[in-house]
């Protein structure tokens, strides 16, 4: 056995599991947006694919990717642009940025696990601060902890998953002013969100705003990327891997954005199916639903198990929140689905 060579705090993690979901199975466990482009913009796609260098190794600083990102979403000129291998790369290596001895990061929870994941990887303390049994921020017992800790680095996920819950922008702004490290905010749902830090991209020095392609109808492209001030992303870009993107993720990713008009299509049928969704599911008996400004609602259920179960055997998956954390007790999490997969989850949770 390898057990002796391997880092003990290793040995005692476990491996992110992937479901293995049946291609009949109706997925709304994992915040995926179910629309593909259409048959002729495939086809485009498919051109330009075809004729990507991938004889070459990739420039992603040349790829022009990152221009096409500023103008799609407004990325201020002051700030500078890092591209990752999906949202989870930049996690990664904005951990192992300020991975020195006794080094702190903060996070709230329940919230996105790569975070805890990552501090525990690079040995890292790892201070988590409890959110409000509705699942609102503790603005208290948050600054509270950064004055006992001076995290290195905190990561706020905005709006929140798995929750969906939108914070008060006063709160994390207040957050961005008290901390003397690095404030990362996690803006993987922001398509859907009525508010984002984009805008201040780049100030002050140590605010860096992330975003991914995955939650706007690309999660198999793995292309997420961060906004900020010069000097970190400089930082950054000294341990990111050269050759961290590939050419074919690069070119799909530049022809999406040349298309963002079928995308923000796309985001208003769900956004707009997202409140649907919300009012049929609160007139469940027993059922709470929780506000949200992602692509996916959280519900607080009796038997979220039993319910969990149900929508299984009826061949759609959601995902199962209930005893992961103490706060998500009898939770599930539903994504947004095209519309008429959702009257079937609605029908299914209406029957005895």
């Amino acid at each position: 056995m390898l057990n002796h060579i391997i880092r003990p705090n290793i040995l005692a993690q476990t491996a992110y599991q992937i479901a293995n979901i049946p291609n009949d199975f109706i997925k709304l466990d994992a915040m995926e947006v179910p629309y593909q482009f259409p048959t002729e913009l495939q086809n485009q796609l498919a051109s330009q694919l075809a004729t990507a260098p991938i004889n070459r190794y990739p420039n992603p600083a040349t790829s022009g990717l990152q221009n096409e990102l500023r103008q799609a979403f407004n990325i201020p000129e002051h700030a500078q642009i890092a591209l990752g291998n999906g949202s989870d790369e930049l996690i990664q290596f904005l951990t192992l940025l300020v991975a020195k001895p006794n080094a702190t990061l903060l996070a709230l929870e329940p919230s996105f696990v790569m975070y805890r994941h990552n501090a525990e990887l690079f040995g890292l303390n790892y201070v988590s601060v409890p959110l409000n049994p509705d699942f609102t921020l503790n603005l208290a017992a948050t600054l509270a902890a950064i004055a006992e800790h001076q995290p290195a680095i905190i990561f706020i996920a905005y709006p929140n998953n798995p929750t969906g819950v939108p914070f008060r922008r006063k709160d994390v702004q207040a957050i961005i002013n008290a901390a003397t490290g690095i404030v990362v905010i996690d803006e993987a749902y922001g398509a859907f969100s009525s508010d984002s830090f984009l805008p201040q991209a780049g100030q002050p020095e140590n605010l860096l705003i992330m975003r991914t392609m995955s939650k706007i109808g690309f999660a198999g492209l793995r292309l997420g990327y961060a906004a900020g001030h010069a000097n970190l992303i400089n930082e950054l870009a000294k341990i990111l891997p050269p050759y961290n993107m590939n050419w074919l993720s690069l070119t799909a990713a530049k022809f999406a954005l040349q298309h963002k008009s079928w995308i923000d299509q796309h985001i208003a049928i769900l956004t707009a199916e997202r409140a649907r969704l919300s009012h049929e599911i609160s007139q469940l008996p027993n059922t709470t639903v929780f506000p949200s400004q992602a692509n996916f609602i959280t519900i607080r259920i009796a038997e979220a198990e039993k319910v969990f179960n149900k929508l299984k055997e009826n061949k759609i998956l959601i995902k199962k929140l209930h005893g992961s954390h103490p706060l998500l007790d009898n939770c599930l999490r539903i994504t947004i689905g095209a519309p008429e997969q959702n009257n079937l989850l609605i029908n299914i949770l209406k029957k005895p």
